[in-house]
């Protein structure tokens, strides 16, 4: 069942996997600073901690039901919210391989596609369909991560998940090719390496410290269109 209900007059936002992690620590930030902010869960039988977040401000967040790998729950999406205008899509779906120390070519295949259609076709799904969303002025956002960046692999490790990452922000490329938009802001989000279930308790930051910046850099970019790939402090990261 939906719940999302806002005042058209709001500022608004809708964040593409909200139940936890950097996803809800989002939605509390955007919240914090008067923002309407809907949040999709998987499964809206299951309470998480973007449902305690509503209770704690009621009116204020919604919750819709969304797994991102099923095409037939993003289209029902779009026609729940078929009337409604966000300021800001932002999708935050990500997941990792079972073993990140595998090289590409060690892992089965269907660990391959579960990555691949989660971290890449999943979010370009999402952002084809709900782009209409979206003020004209508006800014659509994706999370990925700097080891999605060719240019800085220097390093190597991380196979499956780095080129998911990496198709990620070439899909995301060809999109802006395609939508070459005037006023629309477009952005691949590099958060860093923080303390989430997927990032890990080794992370050497903690969401707290960093969600602030990352909703700063955000908002700054509503102001300038085009695609860009940034970090959470708003500097470039090469592609």
């Amino acid at each position: 069942m939906s719940t999302s209900h806002h005042d058209h007059s709001e500022r608004c936002i809708l964040i593409i996997g909200a139940s936890r992690g950097l996803g809800h620590a989002m939605a509390a930030e955007f919240a914090k600073r008067d923002w309407h902010t809907t949040g999709t869960v998987r499964a809206t039988t299951a309470r998480t901690p973007l449902h305690t977040l509503a209770d704690a401000n009621p009116g204020r967040i919604g919750i819709e039901r969304l797994d991102v790998t099923r095409p037939d729950e993003i289209a029902a999406l779009r026609d729940r919210l078929s009337d409604r205008r966000y300021d800001i899509l932002f999708v935050n779906a990500g997941t990792a391989n079972a073993d990140p120390s595998q090289s590409l070519a060690q892992g089965p295949n269907d660990e391959f596609i579960r990555v691949m259609v989660t971290n890449t076709l999943s979010p370009m799904r999402v952002v084809e369909a709900l782009q209409d969303l979206v003020a004209a002025d508006g800014l659509i956002g994706v999370m990925t991560s700097g080891q999605g960046s060719v240019a800085n692999n220097t390093a190597g490790g991380r196979e499956l998940y780095r080129c998911s990452k990496a198709a990620l922000n070439s899909a995301m490329r060809s999109y802006a090719a395609r939508h070459p938009a005037p006023g629309r802001a477009l952005v691949l989000m590099a958060p860093g390496w923080i303390r989430t279930e997927l990032g890990g308790p080794d992370a050497p930051f903690g969401i707290d410290e960093t969600i602030p910046d990352l909703v700063d850099t955000l908002l700054a970019k509503r102001g300038r269109p085009g695609l860009e790939y940034l970090d959470r402090l708003g500097r470039t990261v090469p592609w």
